[in-house]
Parts: C-alpha cells; sequence; structure tokens
C-alpha cells in the first residue's frame, strides 16, 4: 500500500470518527430534549388530573399569613374535597376543606369575622381562611407537629389528646403515622402527606 492509499485511509477513518461522535452527541441531545419533554407532559397531565391547583392565590395568601405550609393545605384540600367548594359530607362539613358548621362558628369567633353563617362556607376564600387558620391552630396546640395536626383536623383535637395521653406520645417526638390506632385517621395522614409529596413537586419550582 503506497501512502497516498494510506494517508486516504486514514482521513476516512478519522472522518468516520468524527462522524460517530458527532452522531453520539446529537443523540445525547436529542435523547435529553425528547426526556425533558416527556417530564413537562407527565407533569401537566398529573397537575390537570391528579394535583389541580385552583384557588392557589388564596391558598398562598393565608398559609402566608398563618404561617402554614401551602402544600399542606393543597394537600389536604384534595383529601377532603378534590378542590370541590360545593362538597357536603353526610356529616355536614362543608366546602374545599370540609368544615363543621359549628366549627366555623367557633372559627368566625375567634378571628373576629362579623354575620357568620353556614352557607359562607360554601364561598372558597372564607372556607380556606378558616380551614388554614384551624390548621395554624392545631399547629400550635400540637407543637407544629405536623402529623398530628393532621390527624387531629381528620379525627377530632380532643381524639389526638386522648391517644396522646393513652400511648404516651411526645408532640416533639411524634413521627411514625403507623401508630395512630384508627385506620380512616391513619389512611388520611398518609394521604395528605403524599399529596403534599406531589404538590411539593409539581409546584414548588418557582
Amino acid at each position: 500500500m503506497n501512502d497516498n492509499s494510506r494517508s486516504a485511509i486514514d482521513y476516512l477513518l478519522s472522518a468516520a470518527q468524527g462522524f460517530i461522535i458527532i452522531m453520539i452527541f446529537l443523540s445525547v441531545v436529542f435523547v435529553g430534549i425528547y426526556e425533558g419533554l416527556q417530564t413537562h407532559v407527565i407533569e401537566k397531565v398529573e397537575k390537570k388530573y391528579f394535583y389541580p391547583y385552583p384557588y392557589e392565590e388564596v391558598i398562598d395568601k393565608y398559609a402566608r399569613q398563618y404561617n402554614v405550609d401551602n402544600s399542606l393545605v393543597a394537600g389536604i384540600i384534595l383529601a377532603e374535597s378534590r378542590f370541590s367548594p360545593e362538597a357536603k359530607s353526610h356529616r355536614g362539613a362543608i366546602g374545599l376543606m370540609q368544615i363543621m358548621p359549628e366549627t366555623g362558628a367557633w372559627i368566625a369567633n375567634n378571628i373576629n369575622d362579623q354575620g357568620y353563617n353556614e352557607n359562607k362556607l360554601y364561598d372558597p376564600e372564607t372556607n380556606i381562611h378558616y380551614g388554614v387558620w384551624y390548621l395554624s391552630f392545631l399547629m400550635k396546640e400540637f407543637g407544629n407537629n405536623e402529623i398530628l395536626t393532621v390527624a387531629a383536623y381528620n379525627a377530632g383535637h380532643g381524639q389526638i389528646e386522648e391517644w396522646s395521653k393513652l400511648y404516651g406520645w411526645r408532640k416533639n417526638g411524634f413521627y411514625d403515622y403507623t401508630q395512630i390506632p384508627f385506620k380512616e385517621t391513619r389512611d388520611y395522614v398518609h394521604r395528605v402527606f403524599d399529596n403534599k409529596k406531589s404538590y411539593q413537586k409539581l409546584y414548588d419550582k418557582k
């Protein structure tokens, strides 16, 4: 093989290597773009069908005012009513955060909201305001322990106090929701915190 032939072969090999490198680079770029688009599409589907966030501005407003995690509030609303302001349970709980009329009256008295009547609980802003205030009240009662707070939102303040005394739960040391003896409340807490994680993942990117 003469020098010219060898040079031509070397040139072709070098060009082929360069082409392969370029193709690998483009493949990586396109895969990255595809995966990015795929992630974007999945997030859009999750937001629309599984973790919607209507009333986000209202939730953020009262979450800031009362120092409550907005993702926790959204997670509770999803578990309670799936963001339906017209929701009413068989027990009589009303609205987005499923507030009982007598609890609403007690909250209205505490926040000095004049002219309360239970129909106000169907108003999204009023319901969120009352619900977030009540969460902040429970947080203070249970030493900022979110698990006990969410459990109390479901089972009632008195019930959690009773369980705490019975089982020796410490407000600043209770982290295992599986110890909750009542299945409905245990499942509720699990669902709310799953929701909270999803809202943080999907919306806390601003």
